[in-house]
Formats: structure tokens, sequence, C-alpha cells
């Protein structure tokens, strides 16, 4: 009776905790897009559209009907809603207000990184479907980017886990959490700036990528989704909003978790949704302002961005067996 009552406990708190991360993804994540876009606009001169427009602009288009091309088949309609769903499953599994263990529900490094491919293979179909040349450009170069970038994940990450002796997000973070001066150690630092070229890349920003570009020489996001309109552009648009969230939550909370709940006491998932949306914002305003002063790399000097990235992520695996 009693390892019932404590099972049914655990359950209660993990989902506690995964219906509060899914609360603040999609409340903060418009937020976070307006308070980047409104910063880069008025560091370059500009008015902007204000920190709200992103919700009038998801808002506006949930509201429209999609107009779909006679003969599309069904990878036009399913893969806005599969880029969400699994853009809101990357938010629940990532700790970004609380690193309790979620019951029944696997946190692991490797699931997040599948889940994070599930989605960048459903932009991939849809800009192959379009049957345009301008769409299996963006495709080829996204999946190009990917293939770049998930080693990165994976070793950075794995870097980070060897002193705790678990790939589960969750506990990477608690540890680091409880040992301030593993922050400051080569491992930690060459880890974090592979994660953040990771996230650079992953999300479409500056250099990799321009979000706010519209030529179709240059653009790797947009080519893909240059067919969609409507409903299915709203789902699109939020669901690589909601990625963006997910990866820079997580970097932020590895190398800042100070704030972050450690189970799922109201008290403390409060004080998590507070600093979790304060670092959220911050860094995103920081990352906007730099793009300011960057220029978008050209296609083939982008591999070796992310060599780069790799060769560090790289760095860091070797070090930990140093130092740890």
């Amino acid at each position: 009776m009693i390892e019932a009552v404590g099972l049914d406990s655990g359950v209660i708190d993990s989902v506690l905790v995964i219906v509060t991360q899914l609360v603040l993804a999609i409340a903060v994540t418009p937020l976070l897009i307006g308070v980047m876009r409104t910063t880069r606009a008025r560091l370059e001169g500009r008015v902007g559209g204000g920190i709200g427009q992103p919700w009038r602009d998801v808002a506006k288009l949930l509201s429209k009907e999609p107009l779909r091309a006679p003969g599309s088949t069904p990878v036009l309609t399913t893969a806005p809603i599969l880029l969400v769903a699994s853009s809101l499953l990357l938010c629940a599994l990532v700790p970004l207000v609380s690193t309790l263990a979620l019951a029944s529900v696997p946190g692991d490094l490797f699931v997040v990184v599948s889940v994070l491919l599930l989605g960048t293979v459903a932009l991939a179909l849809l800009g192959l479907e379009s049957g345009t040349a301008f769409g299996g450009m963006g495709s080829s170069r996204h999946m190009t980017i990917a293939a770049l970038v998930e080693p990165t994940v994976l070793l950075s990450i794995y870097a980070l886990s060897v002193p705790t002796g678990t790939s589960a997000l969750a506990s990477i973070v608690q540890a680091r959490k409880l040992d301030p001066t593993s922050l400051l150690n080569p491992v930690s630092l060459l880890s974090i700036v592979a994660l953040v070229v990771v996230v650079i890349a992953e999300t479409g920003r500056l250099p990799v990528d321009n979000p706010s570009t519209h030529l179709e020489l240059t653009m790797v996001h947009e080519a893909m989704i240059l067919e969609s309109g409507g409903r299915d552009l709203g789902w699109l648009e939020f669901g690589s909003w909601l990625r963006l969230t997910a990866l820079l939550g997580l970097v932020v909370n590895l190398a800042m978790p100070w704030g972050v709940a450690a189970d799922a006491a109201p008290l403390g998932l409060l004080v998590g949704l507070v600093t979790i949306t304060a670092k959220l914002l911050v860094t995103g305003a920081l990352l906007a302002a730099a793009e300011v002063f960057m220029a978008k790399l050209r296609l083939f000097r982008v591999p070796e961005l992310l060599a780069g990235s790799f060769v560090l992520a790289f760095l860091s695996v070797s070090a930990s067996y140093l130092v740890f």
C-alpha cells in the first residue's frame, strides 16, 4: 500500500513538472522571440513590431485556412503537427524548471537527441514535399547541418555526464548545481561553447542562417516552409520557436543551474519558473544583440564552424577523463 501511494505521488509530481514546463514554454516562447526581435530592431535603429508581435502573428496565422496544392501528400499536413509535437515533447523532457526525475518518462540524452532529430526530419520532408528547387535546396542544407550538429550535442553533454556517471539531463543539471566548482573547469567551458554553436546552428540563427531573410540563395529554414501558409505556417513557426526555447533553456541551465527546483514543491516550481524565464530573456537578448554585429557565413564555411564546435566537444570529452 505504501509503495502504491509512493508511486502515485511520484507520478503526480512528474505530471506537475511536465505541465509546468509546457505552460512555461507555450507562454514564454513568443515573448522570447519578441524580446530578441525588439532588441535587434532597436540596435539597428528601427522601432520594430514590439514584444507582443509574435503572439499576434501566430494567432493570425492559426486563424487562417491553409491553402494546399492539388495532389499534395499528407506530409504537408502532418509535418507541421509533428514539428510542434516533437518540440513540446522536447520542452517536457529538458530540465527547464525542475531536475526531478520524471516517472516513466526517459529524460536521457539519447532520447532528447532522437526527439530533436524527429522534428528535423519532419522539416526536411516538408521542404521536399513542395517539389520546388528551393524547397529541396533548403532540405539538403538543413540535413547537412543536422548531420554535423547531432554528434556535437552528444559529445558535449556526454563530457558533462562523466562526473555524474549518468546521461540523464536532470541528474547532470542537479550535479552541477550542487557542485559550483564544476562550472568553471575546462571541460565545462569547452562543452558550453560547443553547445552554444549547436543552438545557433540548430535554430537557424546568425551566422549559420538568417531568420529574417527571404533571399532564395541564402536561406535554409525559410526555403523549406515557402509553400506553407495559414494554419500550417503558424504551427511551423511556433514549433521552431519552441525548439529554440528548449535548447536555449538547456544550455543556460547547464551553464547557470541556479534557481532550478530539485522537486515538485509549489514554491520551488515558482522560483524555477521565474528564474528560467529571466535567464531565457536575458540570454535571448544577448544573442540577438550579438547577431547585429555578425554577417551570415557562406554556405561552404558553415561546416568549418560546426567542425570547430565538434573539435571543442571532443576536447571536452578527452579532458573529462583527465580531470575526473
